[in-house]
């Protein structure tokens, strides 16, 4: 049986109220932050990047995983890739927030990315606000590496948004 490769807005809502409904600090990360940003959604996506708070990593991966996710890569505490056949892959990130509202994540070589607290924010999205990623946190994390094409889609996306 083929994997579910494709992440529906039906699936991006479920798992927000699955986060909701737990009392999970989360900001919804990548393409679907994107998305979000702009109002809509503007491409396929394989999963759903969410950035949470580290304290809750326990707590998460067991709402996850009765939820009926099974944990398909695990890079703690960098991030850990869950999949579920009724709703595709999540991708996520454990931040550790500070008091100041800025957070830091493990990188793969032991190290931390440091961010502020304007990579943090919020969208309108199906008339509901939602926290993900910032617009400038969003540039911010589409560098540095080098882009694929659904990051051109996004970036683009982005730029489009900066000019309204």
């Amino acid at each position: 049986m083929d994997k579910k490769s494709v992440t529906t807005q039906e699936d991006l809502m479920a798992v927000i109220n699955l986060l909701e409904d737990g009392g999970i600090t989360y900001w919804i990360d990548g393409g679907w932050g994107v998305d979000l940003l702009a109002g809509r959604q503007t491409r396929i996506h394989r999963d759903i990047d969410i950035d949470f708070d580290a304290t809750q990593t326990e707590k998460l991966l067991d709402m996850l995983l009765e939820y009926g996710y099974k944990v398909d890569t695990d890079w703690k505490p960098v991030r850990i890739e869950l999949y579920s056949e009724q709703y595709g892959y999540l991708d996520i990130h454990p931040f550790v927030l500070n008091e100041d509202g800025s957070a830091k994540q493990a990188d793969l070589e032991g190290g931390w990315y440091e961010f502020d607290k304007e990579i943090f924010g919020t969208a309108l999205f199906l008339e509901k606000t939602i926290p993900c990623i910032s617009l400038e946190g969003q540039k911010l994390f589409h560098s540095d590496y080098e882009l694929r094409d659904k990051d051109k889609h996004d970036l683009s996306v982005l730029e489009n948004i900066s000019k309204v």
